[in-house]
């Protein structure tokens, strides 16, 4: 089945030092670009030199050392390509939501470029496979394609399958009902649409990788954390300025900051 798409959509993967989204580096990415009539994707892969060690459960997964990175280029150094390779399309990937995305949006703040993902649908294919069939990668690709991965934690090897499970996924759960339980079910969630499948995979409540914000019952978006949590973000920052200067100083995601001086621009910068 071939992906029914509106605007460009960016499939990507990376291997990292390490697990925090903050303070680890990028050093594998794979993009791979489809287009609206146009029959093959482009693909984009680049090595990068961290500049900081890879920690040793890092290599362990992925196997890419620091002599592998060493003469290769830094982010900041090909920060202009990946971005323009971007666009402004959609972003699709596994475990995309809570890794990938965070941990590129802080290389491109770096870098000194503000990566936004409002605007873009985001097809998280790992949330599609947890909400319908929990298994891992590996799994999904057998599941659902009937192949076996090779090359696994190799970024580009890893966006590849999830292209083709995503795939796998919209042939077999064509016209199939999610079943909640026995008083709720939702009528064919996994459509070949990337706004409804960004709107099955994303999780609503939740606004950042790092859940330090979130909207409550009536849809504002309020503190998951500290001392003002379950406060309205726009009443605390209006109310006190030496907290919105805090989190912008402290190390809180890029994504973070950017949404809160959204809110202060929007609401209380006059």
């Amino acid at each position: 089945m071939e992906l029914n798409l509106k605007k460009e959509i960016i499939f990507f993967d990376v291997e990292s030092t390490g697990l925090n989204v903050i303070r680890d580096r990028i050093i594998q990415i794979a993009l791979i670009k489809y287009s609206p009539g146009k029959p093959e994707p482009e693909e984009l892969t680049l090595l990068i030199n961290p500049g900081i060690p890879i920690s040793e459960e890092a290599y362990g997964v992925h196997g890419i050392s620091a002599q592998d990175v060493a003469n290769k280029p830094t982010f900041s150094q090909v920060a202009d390509q990946i971005y323009d390779f971007i666009g402004d399309g959609d972003i699709g990937g596994y475990n995309s939501a809570r890794y990938d995305v965070p941990i590129l949006m802080e290389e491109f703040a770096r870098a000194g470029k503000e990566f936004s993902m409002e605007g873009r649908n985001s097809i998280d294919v790992q949330r599609i496979f947890y909400k319908m069939e929990p298994r891992t990668l590996r799994a999904a690709l057998r599941f659902y394609c009937n192949k076996e991965l090779v090359g696994a934690h190799d970024a580009l090897a890893d966006v590849r399958a999830t292209v083709d499970v995503l795939k796998g996924q919209l042939d077999k759960y064509q016209g199939v009902d999610l079943i909640v339980d026995e008083q709720e079910s939702i009528k064919a969630p996994i459509v070949n649409d990337m706004e409804a499948l960004h709107k099955f995979t994303s999780d609503l409540k939740t606004i950042d990788a790092t859940q330090r914000l979130k909207y409550n019952s009536d849809g504002v978006i309020i503190f998951n954390f500290g001392k003002y949590v379950n406060q309205s973000v726009v009443d605390v920052i209006s109310k006190d300025k030496n907290y919105y200067n805090w989190i912008l100083a402290k190390d809180f995601s890029s994504q973070v900051k950017q949404i809160i001086k959204r809110l202060y621009t929007e609401n209380v910068q006059t």
